[in-house]
């Protein structure tokens, strides 16, 4: 059916300014979403201001830090709807084999470095064992660790960092903490240029988050400033200082690696199954190389580590292995800096070679926590990280279910499991 010129000619118009309308309103909607999104980010700083207040912060410095300031999305460890979650956290502790974490060539080579600096820095050092009682091994290992003893420059701003992952990230609470913090060393008057960060916000030759700037930085060099960034005896004496206040033992080592029996396989892992030494012998369990126990050994209380399962090294870790996982909450980590420092003292390499337990893969990882979880083991948490706990529980399912022993989330135990599962589900 047609219709008369005018009645074409009057539709069009409709159409067009439909259109038109159309346009418009998506135009202001794309205005008003990012003036929302800026209303509730000024929002939010303006609920930070008592917090700094009460902290020693003045408004101008407030005022001075955060103008401007837009979250870098681009970051780890955030929590944004839509978004998949990336809770792996951006570390190499765990994101990586282990392994590949602890590569023997860049040990070696750190270890070499850390040789040398020990010949530089040796009145510094002998200053730090003295009024600290932490062994300078130790503090040139966590310098090693955290950033090749200088080498590895910090890319990220720390005032941007604390506040983007204390409003969009995972662990909100703990970035407004630690920019509180960071605020603080502002109106100390440490310089905004100076404080270059990891993605996580921790600064320095050894890595201070913040907040441990004001409970632990030392001024070993007695020149009235804490420069942890440039001055190598105050940042080894902060790290010295903070593993001191952790509760580092002065004069004992971290641990000693073993091999493993049937009596003591890595289902024994963890904190909760620490005993004596002595037990552990009673057990079977021997010193890797041979070397017998000595008496002060044997009474020394200590639990089972195998951070690879069954694929690589396992090892009995004392007091001053918890005091390296508090600098930095990571089995991996505390065993690098452990070893590292032996290396470093003049020790040799690991006796078990690290095998190929592959990348850990934090679905699987997930799946296997949830279904043990349901199975009734002990699953602290569902993080998708293989931490002590979940190797302890997998060494516990295999060991009840006749499978090899290896305490790692693999594809033959996530298989395992899935089928336990199914077998149990009631029929439909």
């Amino acid at each position: 059916m047609s219709h008369p010129p005018e009645t074409r000619r009057l539709g069009a118009r409709l159409r067009g300014a439909c259109l038109l309308v159309t346009a418009l309103l998506g135009f202001a909607a794309m205005i008003a979403a990012p003036a929302a999104a800026d209303a509730k980010l000024d929002a939010w700083i303006e609920t930070l201001w008592p917090e700094a207040e009460a902290a020693g912060v003045t408004r101008t410095t407030f005022d001075k830090a955060l103008s401007g300031f837009k979250p870098d999305l681009k970051l780890p460890d955030l929590d944004i709807p839509g978004r998949p979650a990336n809770d792996a956290s951006g570390q190499a502790e765990f994101t990586r084999a282990p392994a590949e974490y602890l590569d023997r060539a860049y040990l070696m080579r750190l270890a070499a470095t850390g040789r040398e600096l020990a010949v530089k820095h040796k009145a510094t050092l002998e200053k730090i064992e003295r009024d600290l009682g932490v062994d300078r091994y130790s503090v040139l290992a966590i310098w090693g660790r955290e950033t090749a003893y200088g080498a590895h420059k910090l890319p990220h701003d720390a005032i941007n960092v604390c506040a983007t992952l204390a409003y969009l990230g995972r662990r909100k609470e703990l970035f407004r903490t630690e920019l509180i913090a960071a605020l603080k060393m502002l109106e100390a008057g440490v310089p905004r240029s100076r404080m270059r960060s990891s993605w996580a916000g921790a600064m320095g030759l050894t890595q201070f988050m913040p907040s441990e700037y004001f409970k632990h930085a030392h001024d070993l060099d007695g020149d009235g400033t804490i420069d942890i960034w440039t001055s190598v005896a105050d940042a080894l004496a902060s790290a010295a200082s903070q593993l001191k206040g952790k509760g580092w033992v002065a004069g004992q080592t971290w641990g000693y690696e073993v091999k493993l029996t049937r009596e003591a396989d890595c289902g024994f892992e963890g904190p909760t199954q620490e005993r004596p030494i002595a037990e552990w012998a009673k057990m079977g369990l021997q010193r890797a190389g041979g070397r017998p126990w000595t008496d002060a050994q044997l009474a020394l209380g200590a639990y089972l580590m195998s951070p690879a399962g069954g694929y690589g090294p396992s090892f009995l870790v004392l007091e001053n292995y918890k005091v390296i996982r508090r600098y930095n909450m990571s089995d991996l980590y505390a065993v690098f800096v452990g070893n590292l420092a032996d290396r470093i003292a003049g020790g040799g390499d690991f006796v078990t070679p690290w095998g190929g337990t592959g990348p850990q893969k934090t679905r699987n990882i997930v799946e296997i926590q949830e279904r043990l979880q349901a199975a009734g083991y002990d699953v602290e948490k569902i993080d998708g990280k293989v931490g002590s706990n979940t190797r302890k529980v997998i060494g516990q399912y295999e060991r009840a279910n006749n499978l090899k022993v290896d305490c790692w989330p693999s594809d033959t135990v996530l298989a395992h499991v899935r089928k336990t599962a199914e077998r149990a589900a009631p029929p439909p």
